[in-house]
């Protein structure tokens, strides 16, 4: 039984040994096919960035990239980059203008979807910038009456 053992403990040293020959061979090949061709690695790099999925390319993804961006401005959503709720009123209001600027430049070539989107989310926005001037307005009295 001892030496069917040690067979056996040769046999699995024996494999492991060649699967780790066959990496290094492997790892070779890959590290002289980057360094002979740089531009290659580049490119392959760029075709990691494609891998990330896109939204897609259309009315929808435009009125909600600039949707969010008014959310964020009014402070009802907080800043990805710094995870605080900042407000600019100013900038809201540009956001929420250009969806207005893109209702009425598609009216009548919107389907029924669409419109009903665009006119949901104004009213939306409109009230959310309302109640977050109101709260300015209560903060900035509250400061003053300090």
């Amino acid at each position: 039984m001892t030496d069917s053992a040690e067979e056996k403990k040769i046999i699995i040293d024996e494999d492991w040994k060649s699967q780790v020959e066959a990496e290094k061979e492997e790892a070779g090949v890959n590290r002289d096919e980057a360094d002979a061709s740089p531009a290659e690695a580049d490119s392959v790099s760029e075709g990691e960035h494609r891998e990330i999925p896109l939204p897609p390319a259309d009315f929808t993804t435009i009125v909600s990239m600039l949707a969010t961006q008014a959310m964020l401005n009014l402070g009802t959503l907080p800043n990805p980059m710094t995870g605080k709720t900042d407000r600019n009123l100013p900038q809201a209001k540009h956001a929420v203008d250009l969806i207005e600027v893109l209702q009425e430049k598609t009216k009548g070539n919107c389907n029924p979807q669409e419109e009903a989107m665009l006119h949901n989310l104004l009213h939306e926005l409109r009230m959310a910038y309302v109640a977050s001037q109101g709260q300015s307005a209560d903060e900035a009295g509250g400061e003053q009456k300090e």
